[in-house]
C-alpha cells in the first residue's frame, strides 16, 4: 500500500464536529500529501455541530466497505468512538499517543482512528496519524480475537435492543 516516495494508496473517509474541525483540516492536508484519496464528511464550519451526525456517516461507509479506513475527530474523541463502534465491522480506536495508534493497528486491526481535537497538539496528532496509517495488522492470535468480535456483532444484530432510559441523575 506504500511506494518508495511514502505515498499510501487507500481511500479514507474523515469527519469531525466543530471541536475537531481545525485538526481535521490539518489531517486532510497530511493525507493528501501522502497520496491518500480523502472523502470529507464535514463539518466544514465552526458552528456547534452534533458529533453523531458526522461519526455516523464515516462509520457507515467504513462498515459497508466503501472506503478502506476512516478518521474521526471531536473534542475528546470519546463521543465519536461510541458512535463509530455501533456499526458492524467497524473497529474504532480512540488514540491519544503513537503507542495506542500502533497497537490499535497491530493487535486490533482498527479501521477507524479517533482523536480528540481539544486534547492533542497538531504535531502529536500528525505522528499518531502517520503511525496508524503505516502500521500493519499482525494477524495470528489477534485475528482469532477479531473473529470473536465479529461473532458478537452477529449475535447482537439479532437482538431487539431498546433505547436506554433517560437518567434521572444529573
Amino acid at each position: 500500500m506504500e511506494d518508495e516516495g511514502g505515498k499510501i494508496f487507500m481511500k479514507l473517509a474523515i469527519g469531525s464536529d466543530h471541536a475537531g474541525l481545525d485538526l481535521k483540516n490539518q489531517v486532510i492536508a497530511l493525507l493528501k500529501q501522502k497520496g491518500i484519496q480523502v472523502e470529507d464528511y464535514g463539518t466544514n464550519n465552526e458552528e456547534s455541530a452534533d458529533y453523531p451526525d458526522y461519526g455516523m456517516q464515516v462509520a457507515e461507509v467504513v462498515s459497508k466497505g466503501k472506503v478502506d479506513r476512516g478518521i474521526l475527530l471531536c473534542g475528546s474523541g470519546i463521543g465519536m468512538s461510541i458512535v463509530a463502534n455501533k456499526f458492524p465491522k467497524v473497529r474504532a480506536a480512540l488514540c491519544y499517543d503513537t503507542e495506542t495508534a500502533r497497537l490499535s493497528r497491530q493487535h486490533n486491526d482498527a479501521n477507524v482512528l479517533v482523536m480528540g481535537g481539544r486534547l492533542l497538539k497538531e504535531a502529536q496528532a500528525m505522528e499518531i496519524v502517520k503511525i496508524w496509517l503505516e502500521t500493519k495488522f499482525e494477524g495470528g492470535r489477534h485475528a482469532r480475537r477479531i473473529q470473536k468480535i465479529h461473532e458478537i456483532e452477529k449475535k447482537m444484530n439479532h437482538r431487539d435492543v431498546k433505547p436506554p432510559r433517560e437518567s434521572k441523575r444529573g
